[in-house]
């Protein structure tokens, strides 16, 4: 498709969100964190969201009161550029070379200081278009790529009228060689070129003209005026004088009901009859007089015959008051055409086909009213239709109550001010009348800027010369010419017309009228109204009294001077001449055209075939009788069909012609304008976009104009052109669209709409501001990218797939994904995520409330490790009840939502799919809905659902063993004794609820299943944990094992009270259960974190159990270290959120920052890819992540963060629909144990040299055995001599190695000789357990081996080296030791250490498992 612009209308409204979302807040790290994604599987994001995004230091902020410029990429994933100054708009843009240029209405993008008109060159650089350029908005952009030129329309005056020209080689502004476009509104909206790419189309509100013709500013009586053969242009284009508050008096008046009350006739409101007309006494002349007592400016008088009952009046005269003079009046004779002019009497026709006759005085008359004699008459008695008093042209008051509505006008003339302004009385001049103002005082010296403004908004009814007057009165009568000053009066005539600014002195003794502006002036609209503002000058006269000056401001006077007259487009009047062409909104630019001036009369010559359009508009449009205002119709948009049909979509109702009836589309082929199917549409287009034999269509329609598809066009439509015939997109969106483009069989939508509308379900897909079409399927898709905002257009960008975005963003992400998106290791160390294929929609059917939800536990990935004492009391006491605080709420998680996932390997096609469960519906294969579990496929982006019925309620947690599927949560199963659990084969694709008892809750309480999981010590038990008191009649409280065979509930020892949220496993082969949440032991002791050991029955507390300030929302261990566990949750109040650390010994806070609002979902630990610094919390090849709806005083918001032990780094932010923070619930991974130890290869050639080292060393061993034979052969004489005191025994933990060569000695020495360590059978019992579990279907492929070499980077990993695998355990000091030696390891009594080898005796080789620090310590001294 060739490249185009289209109009972008400006914004009027941003789409309404909850609240602002502040993205991208400070980052504590430059870069994300390197999470080894790879090292635990496939991994997944779930949570409540529509969007979410990483976040780093270079992440951009939006803010909805700027245009922000988004990047898409061929993704479709969104990375925000920069936004303009506030206030400010991007409504075009195109591609041409390596930059985008992009343009609206601005003063800056970014740090940049452009006007109106920018580019963009990737990845980062924002320039300005040099000096000189266009001075008002920007509308439409085109890049020529033959001509390497850039051509930009709108609506301002320079270089030139509404169109010019950026040359990138030279850095420099032109006009285009046709000169710039004016004339109605001189604005263009749409630039962009025929399918031949030889011609460039303009379109908008501007008037061409051909042949030497001028353009009619106004040559046909006012369209706003009932037609009347007696009215002139001109005369219709004068506004009427308000009557309704001026004494009228009728004398006689008929007392025939209906038709006595002269007021009648000021202006009727429908035909000549009852209530509409007025009748004087029967047979005798009547006289009607008006009286305002305030001065009017009067052109001449508007008189209507009335026909009822034969009456009608055929003469009458006019005297003015208060002069009291018979006027001589000018009339247009109805019969002959020509002016006629007349005094007492004048002829008033009796044709009934003429609905009035203007009669003009032969000047402008400043009176305070006027009688009006009806002489003679035919019938009973004289009688009229209309009477109406003829204003100089236009008028409006400063006093607001003067300015009533006129007849025939849709509203009054307006005023608006700055400042304080009062009300001035005084008598005027004219006997019997008074005169009322507004004054306002101002300090001497203020400047102008800070000064009082006053502005005046004059009804105009018609286009015309005007000659405006400001009436100033004199000083004298309001004995105030001390105060007066001079003041800066500016005038704007009218879109196009340049405004004109003047200095008025305002101390003039007596009233006085001056002239503030003389020339062409536009006609007020819905969208437009001349504007006269007055304000003080910049350098004002007097010295003021009492250090004030007085502002005056009175009345303006609008004097229509001409108005059957032409102008160029520029607004100069100029001669007309005959036997010229004239078109509208539509001109065709050749590329190889020579220069002409497309701003006055075009020579014939230069008329093209296609200028037909312009020439067929205006004509179809009545021939320009309203195309000068602002409101009148415009060309928005234009397209070129390859088979030589243009589309001309805008704002437009063609009343004549061939195409008459075609509303806002209308199609020129065969040259001629032709109607599409139903009249075109029934509301503005405002973007087109051909993809082959489709047109498709944007706005703010809804339907055909001849209703024809039951309202489904919303916004958005398709036409296709060979069948001429209309299709929707679905229901199309719920607002109205501003662009459209083609791009990968996709069309792109943007507009200020917040959803797109399905109609075979009646549920809607969020999308605020941008939505994907896909052409090929015929059906909404995920955009890629998360926006929130009033959205003005979209462009192909500078490479293949990418285009931009630009508008109103109130939020902006990375990745649109509805509840779950995956992520894995990327290019450039920043993680690559993969939103979820299909778009999730709110549960249909779920009857849970929110207050109800609470957070399901994280999926675990625990080894075995050295078991630390715990604080065990009352172990085996009777049960005794507790009053706990609630379980804190979950995180806001409105549907559609995914609480938990799983990852299932099909035996059927050895695919590993992600099992999905939450709060969410979606479709599959047909309309049908099925909701809250799904199984997804991440390689095709399909979806499937469980079979059978459907689960009503909320799923929080899932748990796959082979081909079993375990779902917990708040539900109930139709036709199955379920309550918040139950078991599906995944293989069979059914439900199995045979066999096992239901779970019960508390009277008044619902079961809640929040965590599942495998207990790794007992191969056929699973754990089930949340709120419930039992199974079955099993009494099982919190928590309960689960046979997978047996299919028997089983308490685990006494059981505990409250609720669980989370579960982890410790100590060695995960023989420790890790529960948290609202908890008690069976005697009472409060237990918030509590610890149950298989292979005994006992739970105890983890620490005190008052040492956490509240429940437990999660819980996670450090790889199955009970001494490295940490907590998170709400405090008892619910005031406050907590994460704390347990050591082995105490708990610590480790999460002060985090703010009150924090809502912790997940916590689990992740492996690095690098490291971080060494700490005594976290070690330093992994982090803590953590989920939820972050808020903390370091960073921010934040959706998931990663903690190292000292520092929280925001992660992942993420956003709800509505543009509120989101909610992470889990990361979940394929495997359920992986290794945090990191791989360091060798270069190729340090493993050369080694081998190299290697062979020299077999070498020298062969040399050296030789050597030891001799020696050994010599010893004969000596084995008499042996005496065994001799030997020193370095096993003997009294003897200190007395230097580093020692301590290796002794700690490899066992190595050599191959001596027996007291923990090998322990230690082999490990490496059996670790050694089955790898064997699993959920292996880790990064484990150690054989086939791969790890460098020794410190002491102790040449040790381990040495021995294969790394056979470290954490332990404790049981003494103090001084470690003075060389290479000895000092102790504290309860030290934490790490013991790396223990296979000598009497003294091991351990780490200090804060500070880092190795040596060798006292076995003994160790436990």
């Amino acid at each position: 498709m060739a490249p185009q612009s289209r109009h972008k209308p400006s914004s009027p409204c941003l789409v309404s969100v909850a609240s602002v979302l502040l993205l991208f807040s400070n980052a504590a790290f430059a870069t994300l964190p390197l999470v080894d994604f790879d090292r635990m599987g496939k991994v997944g994001i779930a949570g409540a969201f529509a969007g979410l995004g990483l976040l780093d230091n270079s992440s951009v902020s939006v803010d909805p009161s700027t245009a922000t410029l988004i990047s898409r990429n061929s993704d479709g994933s969104l990375s925000t550029l920069a936004s303009t100054s506030p206030g400010g708009s991007i409504l075009a843009g195109c591609a041409l070379g390596n930059s985008f240029y992009f343009g609206g209405n601005f003063t800056s993008i970014g740090n940049t200081s452009a006007s109106n008109v920018a580019s963009y060159t990737p990845p980062s650089t924002f320039s300005a278009l040099g000096s000189n350029g266009p001075d008002g908005e920007i509308r439409a952009i085109f890049c020529d790529t033959k001509e390497n030129k850039v051509w930009v329309g709108g609506h301002f005056d320079s270089p030139s009228s509404a169109v010019a020209v950026w040359d990138p080689k030279s850095s420099s502004w032109s006009a285009p060689p046709f000169g710039g476009l004016a004339g109605a509104a001189a604005e263009v909206l749409s630039i962009t070129t025929n399918a031949s790419q030889s011609s460039i189309f303009f379109s908008g509100s501007f008037l061409t003209a051909f042949g030497n013709d001028a353009i009619p500013l106004n040559d046909t009586n006012n369209p706003n005026v009932p037609f009347s053969q007696g009215a002139t242009p001109f005369s219709s284009s004068l506004v009427p004088i308000p009557l309704q508050n001026a004494q009228i008096e009728a004398d006689p008046s008929s007392s025939e009901s209906g038709f006595n009350n002269v007021q009648d006739i000021l202006c009727p409101s429908s035909a000549d009859g009852p209530g509409q007309s007025w009748f004087g006494g029967d047979g005798t002349q009547a006289v009607i007089t008006v009286r305002d007592f305030s001065s009017l400016s009067a052109r001449g008088i508007r008189l209507g015959n009335t026909f009822v009952d034969g009456r009608s009046t055929t003469n009458f005269s006019v005297t003015t008051i208060p002069d009291n003079t018979v006027q001589t009046l000018t009339f247009l004779d109805p019969q002959s055409g020509q002016n006629q002019t007349c005094s007492n009497p004048c002829p008033l026709s009796t044709d009934s086909s003429i609905l009035y006759q203007d009669f003009l005085f032969n000047s402008n008359l400043d009176i305070t009213g006027f009688q009006l004699t009806l002489t003679e008459w035919q019938g009973a008695s004289p009688g009229l239709h209309i009477l109406q008093l003829l204003s100089s042209g236009a008028f409006a008051s400063a006093i607001g109550s003067d300015n009533s509505v006129s007849c025939f006008a849709p509203n009054p003339s307006n005023t608006t001010q700055t400042g304080t302004w009062n009300t001035k009385r005084v008598d005027t001049n004219i006997p019997g009348t008074t005169q009322e103002i507004l004054v306002s005082d101002v300090a001497v010296g203020t400047s102008q800027s800070q000064a009082p403004t006053f502005t005046w908004m004059p009804y105009v009814s018609a286009a015309g010369e005007y000659q405006i007057n400001l009436l100033i009165p004199g000083c004298t009568q309001f004995g105030d010419c001390a105060l007066r000053t001079s003041v800066q009066v500016t005038v704007f005539p009218g879109d196009g017309l340049a405004p004109s600014v003047a200095t008025i002195p305002q101390d003039n003794s007596d009233d006085q009228s001056a002239v503030i502006y003389s020339g062409p002036v536009v006609p007020s609209s819905t969208s437009f109204s001349t504007t006269i503002t007055m304000t003080l000058a910049t350098d004002p006269i007097g010295t003021g009294q009492n250090g004030q000056y007085e502002l005056v401001a009175d009345r303006v006077q609008l004097i229509l001077t001409s108005a059957n007259i032409t102008a160029d487009a520029n607004g100069t009047t100029v001669n007309g001449t005959s036997g010229g062409q004239r078109g509208f909104g539509f001109f065709e630019w050749p590329l190889s055209a020579t220069s002409v001036n497309a701003t006055s009369a075009l020579p014939n010559a230069s008329l093209t075939s296609l200028d037909g359009i312009g020439l067929d508009l205006l004509q179809a449009l009545g021939n320009g009788a309203d195309v000068a205002s602002s409101s009148s119709p415009s060309i928005g948009a234009v397209a070129h069909h390859p088979s030589g049909t243009i589309f001309l979509g805008g704002t437009f109702n063609l009343t004549s012609g061939a195409a008459s009836g075609a509303s806002n589309i209308v199609a020129f082929k065969n040259g001629a304008l032709t109607a599409l199917a139903s009249n075109g549409l029934n509301a503005p287009v405002t973007s087109l976009a051909i993809d082959g034999d489709n047109l498709f269509i944007g706005g703010s329609f809804s339907d055909t104009a001849s209703p024809s598809t039951q309202g489904k066009l919303q916004g958005v439509a398709m036409y296709d052109v060979q069948q001429n015939q209309w299709s929707s997109l679905d229901s199309g969106v719920n607002g109205a669209v501003s662009d459209l483009d083609v791009a990968n069989g996709q069309l792109l939508v943007t507009g200020n709409f917040s959803d797109v509308v399905s109609s075979g379900n009646g549920l809607n897909q969020s999308n605020a501001g941008f939505a994907t079409w896909n052409i090929s399927n015929a059906a909404w898709v995920n955009s890629g990218g998360f926006l929130i905002g009033n959205l003005a257009f979209v462009a192909n960008g500078t490479s293949s797939g990418e285009q931009f975005i630009a508008g109103n963003v109130a939020a902006s992400l990375q990745f649109g994904a509805t509840g779950f998106a995956m992520i894995q290791n990327g290019a450039k160390d920043v993680p690559t995520i993969t939103p979820l294929g299909v778009e999730l929609e709110s549960s249909v059917t779920s009857n849970v409330t929110a207050s109800t939800k609470r957070r399901r536990s994280h999926l675990r990935h625990s080894k075995s490790s050295w078991i630390p004492r715990f604080s065990v009391r009352h172990l085996f006491a009777r049960q005794s009840s507790t009053t706990l605080a609630p379980l804190p709420a979950s995180a806001p998680a409105p549907a559609p939502a995914v609480l938990a996932g799983a990852f299932w390997t099909n035996t059927s096609s050895s695919k590993e799919l992600v099992v999905l469960g939450g709060n969410f519906s979606f479709s599959s294969g047909s309309s049908s809905q099925f909701q809250d579990v799904a199984i997804y496929d991440d390689s095709t982006g399909n979806i499937s659902p469980l079979q059978g019925n459907q689960l009503n309620g909320i799923i929080r947690s899932l748990l796959v063993q082979g081909d079993e599927l375990y779902i917990g949560g708040q539900f109930s199963l139709q036709g199955a004794n379920v309550n918040g659990f139950v078991i599906y084969d995944l293989a069979q694709g059914q439900y199995d609820v045979s066999g096992f008892q239901a779970l019960q809750a508390s009277s008044g309480s619902d079961v809640i299943v929040r965590s599942i999981t495998a207990s790794p010590s007992q191969s056929d038990a699973i754990i089930i944990a949340g709120s419930f008191t039992q199974a079955g009649s099993n009494p099982c409280r919190a928590i309960c094992s689960f046979g997978t065979t047996s299919k028997q509930w089983n308490a685990l020892g006494n059981g505990i009270q409250g609720e669980v949220a989370s579960v982890d496993y410790a100590g060695n082969n995960d023989g420790i259960i890790i529960a948290a949440g609202s908890i008690a032991l069976a005697d009472g002791t409060p237990a918030n974190v509590a610890a149950f050991t298989i292979a005994n029955g006992t739970w105890a507390a983890v620490g005190n159990g008052n040492d956490l300030p509240g429940p437990v929302t999660a819980v996670t261990v450090d790889n199955g270290n009970a001494s490295s566990i940490f907590a998170a949750g709400r405090s008892a109040d619910g005031s406050s959120s907590f994460l704390f650390f347990w050591n082995g010994k105490e708990w610590s806070n480790v999460g002060s920052s985090f703010q009150p609002t924090t809502d912790f979902s997940q916590l689990t630990m992740v492996p690095l890819q690098n490291t971080h610094a060494a700490n005594g919390v976290i070690e330093p090849d992994r982090m803590l992540w953590i989920s939820g709806t972050l808020t903390d005083s370091s960073f921010g918001n934040a959706s998931s963060a990663l903690f190292d032990g000292q520092n929280f780094i925001p992660y992942i932010t993420s956003a709800s629909s509505s543009g509120n923070p989101g909610v992470i619930s889990a990361l979940i991974h394929s495997f359920s144990t992986f290794s945090f130890t990191q791989k360091h290869f060798l270069a190729a050639g340090v493993v050369i040299l080694i081998s190299i080292a290697i062979a020299a060393g077999i070498v020298f061993l062969l040399v050296l055995i030789g050597i030891l034979w001799t020696l050994f052969s010599r010893r004969d004489d000596k084995l008499a001599k042996y005496d065994a005191t001799d030997v020193e025994d370095d096993d003997d933990s009294s003897h200190r190695p007395s230097s580093l060569l020692a301590h290796i000695n002794a700690a490899t020495r066992t190595t050599i000789l191959g001596a027996q360590s007291p923990f090998a059978a322990q230690n082999l019992e490990q490496e059996g357990a670790i050694g089955a579990a790898s064997m699993a279907a959920d292996q880790d492929p990064f484990e150690p081996d054989a086939s791969n070499y790890v460098r020794a980077e410190t002491p102790s990993d040449a040790i381990a080296g040495t021995m294969g695998a790394e056979e470290s355990r954490p332990a404790h000091a049981r003494y103090s030791f001084d470690g003075v030696g060389d290479g000895e390891l000092a102790l504290t009594a309860g030290q934490e250490i790490e013991v790396l080898d223990d296979k000598d005796p009497s003294w091991w080789y351990a780490r200090d498992a804060r500070s880092g620090q190795e040596g060798v310590v006292p076995a003994a001294y160790v436990y």
